[in-house]
């Protein structure tokens, strides 16, 4: 699977939990372009702590602003299984006029699920994991991720796929 991606762009990864957003993140793009969820609120307090969660994301959205604004492609590595979650981040880069392209890793449940358990580093509870599938997968069903004004949709349903997954870039020529 090949997805093109425009200069510049905002990435937005979508999937719960384990399916494997960060490892692609890390796969496909530089560090310094990716701003991560977990990693903000490592920064707070702890990756795994909820309670800094709100704080942690509101860090997160000025940087995405900021990076907008110098028009820098910018990848959200968080869930964004919510419409909530995803709009307020395409409406960011819309408010630059940098297109938004969402990547939606819709794999097995029970592959999801056992690469949470067997995840280095913090294991979401089960019941969470669960929770973020649901949420996607009700997403999918009524078609919200195609209403949150994505520029491209690009949706991976196997590991296969995942692993098959490689970038082209292009310039987008200026307004």
């Amino acid at each position: 699977m090949v997805i093109e991606l425009p200069e510049p762009c905002l990435v937005v990864l979508v999937g719960a939990a384990g399916a494997g957003k960060s490892t692609l993140a890390a796969r496909l793009f530089a560090a310094d372009e990716v701003l991560s969820s977990d990693a903000h609120r490592a920064l707070l307090s702890d990756e795994g702590d909820q309670g800094v969660t709100r704080t942690a994301f509101a860090i997160l959205h000025r940087q995405l602003s900021r990076r907008m604004a110098e028009r820098r492609t910018t990848v959200i590595d968080a869930t964004n299984v919510t419409s909530f979650a995803r709009r307020s981040l395409v409406r960011r880069a819309a408010a630059q006029d940098v297109p938004a392209v969402a990547i939606v890793l819709d794999l097995p449940t029970t592959l999801v699920l056992a690469r949470n358990a067997t995840r280095s580093g913090r294991i979401v509870p089960e019941d969470a994991v669960r929770r973020q599938l649901a949420d996607l997968a009700r997403s999918l069903r009524l078609g919200r991720i195609e209403a949150d004004g994505f520029a491209a949709i690009h949706h991976v349903r196997t590991a296969a796929e995942l692993d098959a997954v490689r970038l082209e870039r292009a310039l987008r020529p200026e307004a």
